[in-house]
This record gives structure tokens, sequence and C-alpha cells, in this order.
């Protein structure tokens, strides 16, 4: 499904959309470029899941964890591995055996360590406006 996003607060309200369909040891596989709204996009997936703190971006700590909701929510940043020997490092199979959702920006970097049932969320630039973005969920039903 394909959906427009008319700025940040859409974008974190699809997100939360998004969470009531979310099983556990869902992968979201993120793609998109800096500042399309992954985060933004995570903010909401968060607040569906009924998750506590403030989301922030993992660019340097690889991973955050997000608990107290329906389900824990683990969101990473793969920007800076080179390959999906970094992720197994740092215990991505630990992640999905926790039957929290896994919401993985920058995935194509870890293509081979994304389950086959992943859903895919990519977001990109609305080609004739910079603030609005398109976002495309495959691999879940109607939101």
């Amino acid at each position: 499904m394909e959906y427009l996003s008319r700025g940040e607060a859409e974008t974190e309200a699809l997100g939360r959309r998004l969470a009531t369909a979310l099983m556990p040891g869902c992968v979201l596989a993120y793609r998109g470029g800096l500042g399309m709204g992954k985060t933004a996009f995570t903010r909401g997936l968060a607040q569906g899941l009924g998750c506590r703190g403030r989301v922030t971006s993992p660019t340097f700590t690889i991973v955050n964890e997000y608990e107290g909701g329906r389900l824990p929510l683990f969101h990473f940043d793969m920007y800076r591995l080179k390959d999906a020997g970094g992720l197994f490092d740092i215990g991505w199979e630990d992640y999905l055996d926790r039957g929290g959702v896994c919401a993985v920006e920058w995935s194509e970097q870890v293509e081979e360590a994304m389950p086959p049932d992943a859903v895919t969320v990519t977001l990109a630039r609305h080609p004739e406006r910079e603030d609005w973005r398109i976002i495309t969920i495959e691999g879940v039903g109607t939101l």
C-alpha cells in the first residue's frame, strides 16, 4: 500500500496505525535516504505500541530499546555497519527471539539478515513537495 504524508505528524500517525497490525517477532525493513522520516515513523510506531521513552535515532548506538508497551520495540540503525556480520555481533538473533518488533533503518546494508517475511517500509520524497513523503508499506494487510 502507498500512502502520502504531508508532514512529520502524518508520518507518525501512519506509524501508529501500522503498530496495531504488528505481531511479536515482526521485523520492519526501512528503506529511504537521510531525512526521509524513518525516525518520525518509528516515533509513531512506539506510540502505537504503547512504549515509553523518547524515540531518537540510534545512529551512534546501533540499537535503542523501548519497553512498557503491548510489545517491546527495538530500533536499529545499520548506516554505520558494513555488512550483516556486524548485526550478528550485536546479538541480532537474540533480539528476534525476544518477541518484540524490530525496526531496522538502512536495512539494505544487512539485506541477508532480514527474514523473508519482513515488512518493508519505503519512505521517499514527493516529486513536487519537498516536505511531503510517499510511504510504501509491503508485507502487511490493509491499515
